[in-house]
């Protein structure tokens, strides 16, 4: 319960946490957020960690001065193509004995939507699971287990991440600093992530209302 409730206070006051990370560790602190984007993209046990308000905090950071967008944009556009490749390669080499073998820690219904969604839209599933939490984590590693075409997978995944990290960091910067937003940021950035979810609850009462018409 404390875990948890630290990883709440971190993801209410995310602007407080980031902003004290980067004046601990100045130019390290790029780092820090090179590794999360990337464990959150890279890593299919880490769909949790905070991506979306994550970058809006850090575009606003930019925008105060205390980060540098020319820097922090490319190098997060980086860290999200490199863990979406990371993601699938585990997948087409490993996938199905590792779904054998995490004993639930890799939740079956998260690939089985995610799988679903990907059957729905194709390939263009790598770009639209970028703005969509969890189903960004699992979608890399479903068309790896699916054996998409390489090629065809880092297009969209080139320009998922480009403009996924592109515009959130950029609506930070522009958006983040203005006063009625700054001074209600932990509202803000549950505002984002309850968006950011609409996407998957929508689709949770579409598939329920499904299965009661198929009783």
């Amino acid at each position: 319960m404390d875990l948890l409730a630290a990883f709440i206070d971190i993801i209410l006051h995310l602007d407080a946490h980031l902003l004290a990370l980067t004046q601990q560790y100045g130019i390290w602190v790029y780092a820090i957020l090179f590794l999360i984007i990337y464990c959150e993209t890279g890593l299919v046990v880490m769909p949790f960690l905070p991506g979306d308000s994550l970058l809006f905090v850090a575009g606003a950071l930019c925008g105060l001065g205390a980060l540098r967008l020319e820097w922090l944009a490319p190098l997060l556009m980086l860290a999200a193509f490199g863990g979406d490749n990371t993601n699938y390669w585990i997948g087409r080499l490993i996938g199905l004995r590792l779904l054998k073998r995490t004993n639930g820690l890799i939740k079956r219904e998260h690939i089985d939507k995610t799988h679903a969604f990907y059957e729905k839209h194709g390939g263009k599933t790598i770009l639209f699971a970028r703005f969509l939490p969890i189903v960004r984590t699992f979608a890399p590693f479903v068309a790896g287990i699916g054996l998409m075409r390489y090629r065809l997978f880092m297009l969209f995944s080139a320009l998922g991440s480009l403009a996924w990290i592109g515009s959130l960091t950029v609506a930070g910067y522009f958006f983040g600093n203005i006063p009625v937003i700054k001074n209600n940021l932990t509202l803000m950035i549950l505002g984002i992530i309850a968006i950011s979810f609409l996407p998957a609850i929508r689709e949770f009462i579409r598939h329920r209302r499904q299965t009661r018409v198929a009783r």
